[in-house]
């Protein structure tokens, strides 16, 4: 794994290290209406359905603009305005679902989990067969919030076994845990540039079924986040109807020639594998204790409580992390106080090693007697 040896290595959820192709990849300029570009740009829509074997049923519909852009614009498009969404909430990601369809206007229902806690199929099911007027189910693949990996093959199944629309926030998941539009099917899955893909932030993606999103021209809210416009406007001219992000496209590209070389999603989704397990099996080892299970933990960004002992201050042990090269995030939970560290992005467990050594050096700095967590 390379290193820019300037920039702190960052253990987040995204934005993330990246390779040093993936930084070189964004130092050639492209004209956006140039024949190479539109080249580029269909080239990466067929790269990332194949992620999914999506090929044959969905479309991918680049979107300028973070992942939340991404999520309003599925959002927007796919729910009809006389639709109603069902959002399963465990976490901030979901939430802010909810909120986006509160400010289009559109009618929400929400299923509710605890943060460190999966959805009950049954009680998903229940709902959908208690209120006809849900057309729609929002869930999020990965919730950040915790770390937690959600059932979305359970989801899904129930979703279609009740005929509704399912769309997927795999912000968090996309490129580094597998998932088969042929087995679990979904409207759309939407993602990003960043994160599991290990491109740079800039890139909403949205895979979408293809006579889904064809009988949504006029649902959109909104003009630039209309994806069936955008859609409309590639598939006619291999245009984007407005300025693209044409380095961040670029190095996306690159990004994809990694997947590829590192064998693809299931070999990715290994190495962050390893990466959590080493990071988890470490923090234990020194007293700091998970939010999550084993069981229902993703290999993507691990929630540990703040430790008991008041010397303990996030903050500071921020800036020892950061003195000693690691970026890491605080925590997002409601209900403790916490912090968070990604296992994602151009990292191996020697760089989780690494990190390790810099946590019980900061932890003596500090000098803190216990790492476990206040009680309840």
């Amino acid at each position: 794994m390379d290193r820019d040896h300037d920039a702190p290595i960052l253990l987040t959820p995204g934005p993330l290290t990246t390779s040093a192709e993936v930084r070189g990849a964004m130092r050639r300029d492209w004209g956006s209406r140039d024949a190479d570009f539109i080249a580029l740009t269909a080239r990466v829509r067929e790269r990332l359905l194949s992620l999914v074997d999506g090929e044959r049923t969905h479309v991918c519909v680049p979107v300028q603009g973070s992942g939340t852009f991404a999520i309003e614009a599925t959002i927007g498009t796919l729910v009809p305005r006389n639709g109603k969404a069902l959002v399963l909430v465990n976490g901030a990601y979901g939430r802010r679902m909810v909120l986006i369809l509160e400010r289009m206007g559109r009618a929400v229902a929400t299923l509710e989990a605890p943060e460190d806690g999966c959805h009950p199929i049954a009680a998903l099911d229940a709902m959908l067969a208690g209120d006809e007027a849900i057309s729609h189910v929002l869930a999020v693949h990965c919730e950040t919030t915790s770390g937690i990996l959600n059932r979305i093959d359970e989801i899904a199944a129930a979703a279609a076994a009740r005929g509704r629309g399912l769309v997927i926030d795999a912000m968090s998941s996309f490129g580094g845990i597998p998932i088969d539009a042929r087995d679990t099917p979904f409207d759309a899955l939407v993602a990003a540039s960043g994160k599991c893909l290990e491109g740079v932030p800039g890139l909403g993606i949205a895979l979408v079924r293809r006579d889904a999103l064809a009988a949504c021209a006029g649902n959109a809210h909104s003009l630039s986040l209309d994806l069936y416009d955008q859609w409309e406007s590639m598939e006619r001219s291999g245009q984007w109807r407005f300025t693209p992000p044409t380095h961040v496209l670029a190095a996306l590209s690159a990004a994809l020639d990694a997947l590829e070389a590192e064998g693809g999603v299931e070999k990715r989704h290994a190495r962050y594998q390893r990466n959590c397990r080493a990071l988890i099996e470490g923090m234990r080892e020194m007293g700091f204790e998970t939010v999550l299970a084993n069981e229902v933990q993703a290999p993507i960004v691990v929630t540990f409580h703040a430790p008991a002992d008041p010397r303990f201050r996030f903050d500071s042990f921020y800036a020892a992390m950061r003195s000693r090269g690691f970026a890491i995030y605080p925590g997002k939970l409601t209900e403790a106080e916490s912090f968070r560290i990604g296992c994602i992005g151009n990292l191996d467990e020697a760089v989780i090693r690494a990190a390790l050594a810099a946590v019980r050096e900061a932890i003596a700095e500090m000098g803190l007697e216990s790492c476990g967590r206040r009680a309840a």
